[in-house]
């Protein structure tokens, strides 16, 4: 979703991005990726979390970015047949104050060693269930539902922990120049999009791609 886009409707959105992919897919699968076509080179480099030996992929999402929640599925299985040299690393984005309670939801499900349990069950309740979970009231409550404790949740919420990694969060974010979401960047270098590739399933093929190209790097 792009950071214009999100004054639409999800279904107005989904609707103009499938037109446009639809129309030159064909033809973007006949051609290796193309640089400022298909995928962008950071002017640049972006900081890197991934130890010496592995190459970083980053998706930069937003749960209530109904792109996100359908590209979902397709990461996880690319997540899993990725090379044991690639690390993987999701990191949520904040283009208004407003994404903050979800990134620091994020970040303290990952704290607590939750994200592989309730990850997905975050895009479910935004996304089936329709709730809103854009406050810290609100996902609070949702954490202390699945089974968390309010208490410890909100204390880690709140913590200088939190705060740091949703800081460094929106400085990644910027570094890469993201201008919506779902989007992945590669190794600091390189970044790609649905709006690039022309779908977030090009789009995986395009990491991998990248991901040669930076290991020859």
């Amino acid at each position: 979703m792009q950071r214009r886009e999100f004054s639409m409707s999800a279904a107005s959105v989904a609707a103009a991005v499938s037109l446009g992919a639809v129309a030159s897919v064909a033809q973007a699968q006949a051609k290796p990726p193309q640089e400022g076509s298909d995928y962008l080179v950071l002017d640049k480099r972006a900081p890197v979390e991934a130890p010496v030996g592995k190459v970083e992929v980053v998706e930069f999402f937003w749960y209530a970015c109904p792109h996100c929640n359908r590209f979902e599925p397709a990461l996880e299985a690319w997540i899993k047949k990725a090379p044991k040299n690639v690390a993987v690393r999701r990191v949520p984005v904040a283009f208004r104050a407003d994404f903050e309670p979800q990134q620091r939801l994020y970040y303290v499900l990952e704290g607590m060693n939750k994200v592989e349990e309730l990850h997905k069950k975050v895009y479910y309740a935004i996304h089936v269930e329709r709730q809103a979970l854009n406050t810290a009231d609100l996902v609070a409550g949702w954490a202390e539902k699945q089974g968390l404790d309010k208490a410890r949740f909100l204390d880690m919420y709140n913590s200088f922990s939190v705060t740091t990694k949703v800081r460094k969060a929106t400085q990644l974010q910027d570094a890469y120049k993201i201008d919506g979401v779902p989007a992945i960047g590669v190794a600091g270098r390189f970044y790609t999009s649905g709006t690039l590739a022309q779908t977030m399933e090009r789009a995986l093929l395009v990491t991998d791609y990248l991901i040669a190209r930076a290991r020859k790097a």
